[in-house]
């Protein structure tokens, strides 16, 4: 479909409840399509109660949605006003819908849930395809068991969104090392949709940081391991684990860098730093919007291995160490499973006593663990590239036509299924 102005609009849907997978996946995605294209303008709907933290390109701005949170039965919340659940997500669903009819998008993206939290979406996509915007699926590489996606799916009705509302659907990985869809019978005319675009390359310059560091141990400006746990909300396992293997070994070579994450409890943050004020080779910090850089700087990583996560292992070509989690979904330990039997990182077993011994060993032969390079897998990177050619296609393309024409079929790196 040809832009309908001559300055396109690409509106992003960010599916937040927890955490900051989702929008910084977003949010790279908005970047490389601005960087990529001087006529584009990006707009970010998210749920996300830090999103203010993070900077934006030029021409990439976002809305923000009353956010809500997931309770440990699986219940939802809103996060901060004191309304109901019901009431908050027709409130998000309304907002969602009036942006999309003012922003008026040449493109509107989803990521992963089809139809929104709780369907929030599903007026929102009905109505942008009555006016003939290209919709767009985003899914990251692994998504669950599939036993239980496939009950989830069917329990949300995502199927018939997949196969009536959406004009295609990427996944940002390659088939070779997962695929999220596996034990779901896909229609054929769903099936004829998905792209693999390949994992979503991650940069980092000076210039655009102003990152913390540790004081190293030694001169090696890149001496020090990162320990980060995404948004932290389950993360004081690692945390704890990696501080009394310090406290244990006071010896390992290198220091290390502790990101808690903004949704780690206060409390918990608390304890955390007070055990790192006495380690001479620790240092810590809650959250940094910029973590590219500590990572680009880093000797090694060691995480509880989300999407963003690996992608930036790999883009960063560090030696990478992953602690996933397994509930409430399987999603990281599927991933890291997968990536530890292809040599690109190395897992730690979650069946494991946790002893400080353990990790010691672990962070000692973290260094000299083989780069993620030393893999060779085509098109591995290729993302945001292939987004953005894909892209390039449809707005270039007569109008009315909403199929992704051969030339980016046929795009190095590019996987189609038929």
């Amino acid at each position: 479909m040809a832009r309908k102005r001559g300055h396109a609009r690409m509106l992003i849907y960010s599916h937040d409840t927890f955490g900051l997978g989702h929008l910084r996946r977003c949010r790279a995605i908005a970047h490389s399509m601005v960087d990529h294209r001087p006529d584009i303008s990006v707009l970010i709907l998210s749920g996300s109660p830090i999103i203010g933290s993070f900077g934006f390109r030029t021409r990439v701005d976002f809305v923000r949605i009353p956010g809500v949170i997931k309770l440990r039965g699986g219940d939802y919340t809103s996060l901060s006003l004191e309304i109901g659940f019901e009431e908050t997500l027709a409130m998000r669903a309304s907002i969602i819908r009036h942006t999309a009819e003012a922003f008026d998008p040449d493109i509107f993206l989803v990521d992963k849930e089809p139809l929104g939290l709780r369907g929030e979406v599903k007026d929102t996509l009905t109505m942008l395809k009555a006016r003939g915007t290209p919709l767009v699926l985003g899914l990251r590489d692994v998504l669950d068991d599939p036993e239980l996606l496939s009950e989830e799916w069917d329990r949300k009705q995502a199927m018939p969104a997949l196969r009536d509302l959406y004009d295609h659907i990427w996944i940002y990985g390659l088939p070779e090392i997962c695929n999220p869809l596996e034990g779901i019978d896909l229609p054929d005319e769903v099936a004829r949709k998905i792209r693999y675009t390949g994992y979503l390359r991650r940069t980092w310059t000076k210039a655009s940081s102003g990152a913390i560091s540790p004081a190293p141990a030694n001169n090696n400006a890149d001496s020090y391991i990162l320990v980060t746990t995404g948004g932290g909300g389950d993360g004081a396992s690692l945390i704890d684990w990696v501080l009394r293997a310090y406290e244990h070994d006071p010896d390992i070579p290198n220091p290390a860098l502790l990101v808690l994450g903004p949704f780690m409890r206060s409390n918990l943050q608390a304890d955390f730093m007070e055990r790192v004020n006495h380690l001479d080779n620790v240092t810590a910090i809650t959250f940094d919007a910029n973590i590219e850089s500590l990572m680009a700087n880093a000797a090694g990583i060691v995480s509880m291995g989300g999407y963003n996560l690996f992608c930036e292992a790999l883009s960063f070509d560090k030696p990478t160490l992953i602690f996933p989690r397994t509930v409430p979904r399987l999603e990281q330990y599927i991933r890291a499973k997968r990536a530890q039997e292809l040599g690109l990182i190395r897992m730690l077993p979650t069946d494991s006593d946790r002893t400080p011994q353990e990790m010691a060993a672990a962070l000692r032969a973290l260094p000299q663990q083989p780069k993620p390079s030393e893999v060779h897998i085509p098109g591995l990177l290729d993302g945001l590239s292939m987004i953005n050619s894909m892209t390039d296609q449809w707005l270039n393309a007569p109008h009315g036509s909403g199929s992704v024409p051969a030339k980016a079929r046929k795009a190095k790196g590019l996987a189609v299924i038929t």
